[in-house]
């Protein structure tokens, strides 16, 4: 959406400022009378497009017209919250595809390691399944297009592109020689279930979004499970709802996943924007699906929006527990309005609140600039006390906070820069090629572990504790400042290097444990990606946690009903 003419661009966006202007209210407070307001926003309309114009032609150096308006509009929209959110033709088509679940290509997820773009994975039933294409694939080309150096949402681009229409992939796999794949593009649907299965008699679902079909995926996913249980002579005695680093998405979604818990008719959220009149309620529609199992929602602090709803509804009706960490506090409704030629406003509308009143929004210090623009608001204090059905006390301050805390496993610093250089997967990526699967009595730990050594070592990696970059940085100091350092100064630098040295080779050692079974793990997910999960899910300690909690129906009821 460019123009060469700056008088063409101005008039085209009008009708965008004017929206723009409308909808935020610039400059104004709820005292003023419609006379003040309409008067108000028409001189600055008509002030921001003076600005504009008089720039736009009369600057030094020649200016992209379209790009102005849009950082212009941008940096208005960046003084209220980072979720109030211009976009343009294209970010509108993107965000189609977010809150439906569906777009166009071939079904795999990338990532880039080391400059270059991996397969990390491959969804059943799609072109890219059929194809043969792998986990651990180089992509080396997307039809006449190098990726090497290329942003990876470029080559997310490259690949997607209308339903029937055809790409091709050059792949450079390990151990064989480079392949070209040639594809039809269809619609995919990506299943916001990212796992489920029984764990005893437990049953456990993941959920990674909320979009359109969610609700319906996970009724259909809980009922699926209830009938393999069946299938194999059990019942399914709890659910494990697990929405751990789901940003969210839409809030009648949210609504309807948590009507599959709790009873018909029950207030799951309410909205309250600008106006003190404009409260919306909302309440369940339909008969719930789960109702009387035992239920546990596990959030941490990348649990947002749609995520909160849910877990704050469940934990104020008393239906379930919750178990991890405070959420994130994303309780902003935001609205999607469109605006002429294909551009779109995401803008912050309403607040949520959960059932007994509690602010989900947490405090964040977001605008930074010489204008202030919004009015300080007022939010709860961490010690505001709000009452669940069973009158159980719950706290305000912003996000969900857990009826258990548990904190996760955290990586350490070796391990999370294995993963940052992408040294775990691509040794998977070998040890696939080399083997046609894992042995039945499962891996040698200990050879796995010497020839992984001897792999990175190949590779060129090293490894540098946090101590070892800030003395690295101190010496780069010292030559800078005092040109070359004293005889002193080198002995000391020298001592400690080696001292940082024996530090970072006791961390690699004391982690080997660690660090042989997420290599294990990522060798498995190689050869299939759901073993993978299941056996991550095994050892997790919050879900470890929520399965000891359901399996005892005293301290599970305890917690419900002190």
């Amino acid at each position: 959406m460019k123009s060469d003419s700056v008088s063409c661009m101005s008039r085209k966006m009008i009708p965008v400022l004017v929206i723009l202007l409308v909808f935020t209210g610039t400059a104004l407070k709820p005292s003023e009378s419609p006379e003040s307001r309409y008067f108000s926003i028409a001189r600055n309309v008509e002030l921001l497009g003076d600005v504009y114009r008089g720039v736009s032609e009369n600057y030094v150096d020649s200016i992209d017209a379209a790009e102005f308006m849009y950082a212009g509009i941008d940096g208005m929209l960046e003084t209220l919250d980072p979720y109030t959110v211009f976009l343009d033709e294209k970010e509108s088509l993107e965000l189609g595809e977010l809150t439906s679940g569906r777009y166009a290509g071939i079904g795999i997820r990338i990532s880039e390691m080391a400059g270059d773009v991996y397969i990390v994975s491959v969804f059943d039933g799609t072109p890219a399944s059929q194809a043969g294409l792998h986990v651990g694939d180089r992509i080396v080309k997307v039809d006449s297009h190098d990726v090497k150096g290329k942003e990876l949402e470029e080559v997310k681009n490259f690949i997607k592109g209308p339903s029937g229409s055809r790409v091709s992939l050059s792949i450079d796999r390990y151990g064989e020689k480079k392949k070209r794949y040639r594809l039809i593009r269809q619609e995919v649907r990506v299943n916001s279930i990212r796992y489920a299965g029984l764990f005893g008699s437990v049953g456990y679902f993941e959920m990674s979004s909320f979009g359109n079909r969610s609700a319906d995926e996970l009724s259909r996913a809980i009922n699926e499970m209830r009938a393999a249980a069946r299938i194999g002579s059990r019942s399914m005695s709890a659910v494990i709802l697990d929405l751990r680093n789901n940003p969210g998405g839409l809030l009648d979604v949210a609504v309807d996943v948590a009507g599959l818990f709790v009873d018909k008719g029950d207030r799951i959220v309410s909205t309250k924007g600008r106006d003190p009149e404009s409260e919306i309620r909302y309440q369940t529609t339909k008969a719930p699906v789960v109702k009387e199992l035992p239920l546990a929602v596990l959030i941490n602090r990348n649990s947002a929006s749609a995520s909160e709803i849910v877990a704050g509804a469940i934990q104020e009706l008393d239906r379930g527990v919750v178990i991890g960490n405070r959420s994130f506090g994303k309780g902003l409704v935001q609205s999607v309005i469109s605006l002429p030629y294909d551009c779109t406003l995401k803008m912050t509308t309403a607040k949520y609140y959960t059932p007994s009143g509690r602010l989900i929004q947490k405090q964040h210090d977001w605008a930074e600039g010489a204008r202030d623009v919004l009015e300080q608001e007022k939010l709860q204090k961490d010690e505001t006390v709000f009452y669940t059905r069973n009158k159980r006390k719950v706290y305000g301050g912003g996000g969900i906070l857990p009826d258990i805390r548990v904190d996760a496993d955290t990586l350490s610093g070796y391990e999370a820069s294995l993963l940052k250089e992408g040294m775990l997967f691509r040794y998977a990526n070998r040890y696939r090629a080399s083997n046609d699967s894992i042995p039945e009595g499962g891996i040698d730990r200990k050879e796995l572990m010497r020839d992984f050594d001897r792999f990175v070592e190949k590779e060129g990696f090293s490894y540098t504790t946090e101590s070892g970059t800030l003395l690295e940085e101190v010496k780069e100091s010292l030559e800078e400042e005092q040109g070359k350092a004293s005889g002193k100064i080198d002995s000391l630098i020298a001592s400690l290097e080696n001292e940082m040295k024996r530090l970072a080779d006791e961390r690699k050692s004391s982690e080997s444990s660690t660090i042989a079974l997420a290599l294990e793990r990522e060798i498995m997910r190689h050869f299939d990606e759901e073993a993978a999960r299941r056996s991550f899910i095994e050892d997790d300690p919050v879900v470890k946690k929520a399965l000891a909690v359901l399996q005892n129906p005293e301290k599970y009821n305890n917690i419900l009903r002190p």
